[in-house]
């Protein structure tokens, strides 16, 4: 019997003392993450995984206990990001999502109207799971039509207005007009290029994450 109520009595103290370090242990600052939702352009493409822009951006906050998820999927559009976020969300729990879609919508001419519902679902879906959300604004060649081209950027530029969340707008402007960063296909980036995106992205990204 007396063992048995020492056992106890120190079974209580050792849960007593753990709940005191779990709320109280300095420096022990609760885990970040980021969520990078996008498709060929952040999945590094034909390039080494570790050399991508979503890569290098982990590496740069490593020091910050910030996690960095890659859920960039090469051709995906946003119809497609729509059906994969929720359970994206649900097993990551990000603080923060990238959403960097829409670029194969345009290449493909999908219909401007639709992409735009598409994101909003995102952003909306993000926003219901107490996530944060910065906008990388996609633009397309002039090829596609001047109206359909101008109808597609402007739809990042009224969605970042609408709900008042952060936007580069336009993710691949250091590296769009210059072919010896492009791969062979005249579209993506090489991996030279891929430290460039990271800093275009990153004053954006680095005034919503912890210090």
């Amino acid at each position: 019997m007396i063992r048995k109520n020492v056992t106890r009595h120190l079974t209580k103290f050792s849960l007593l003392v753990l709940a005191t370090l779990l709320v109280a242990a300095p420096g022990q600052a609760q885990s970040y993450t980021i969520l990078v939702w996008g498709d060929s352009l952040s999945s590094a493409y034909r390039i080494p995984v570790d050399q991508g822009w979503v890569a290098l951006l982990g590496e740069r906050v490593s020091d910050r206990n910030i996690k960095v998820v890659n859920g960039s999927i090469p051709g995906e559009i946003t119809y497609g990001g729509v059906e994969r976020i929720s359970q994206a969300l649900a097993s990551n729990n990000p603080d923060l999502l990238v959403l960097a879609l829409g670029s194969n919508d345009g290449l493909q001419g999908l219909d401007v109207g639709q992409m735009r519902d598409n994101l909003t679902s995102m952003i909306q879906t993000a926003r219901n799971a107490d996530t944060e959300v910065l906008l990388l604004g996609m633009m397309i060649p002039p090829n596609y039509g001047k109206q359909y081209a101008n109808s597609f950027h402007n739809v990042y530029l009224e969605l970042a207005e609408t709900y008042k969340i952060e936007l580069v707008p336009f993710f691949l402007e250091p590296v769009a007009l210059d072919f010896d960063l492009i791969q062979p296909d005249g579209y993506h980036p090489k991996a030279i290029a891929q430290p460039l995106l990271l800093d275009h992205v990153w004053p954006a990204l680095n005034a919503m994450i912890p210090k």
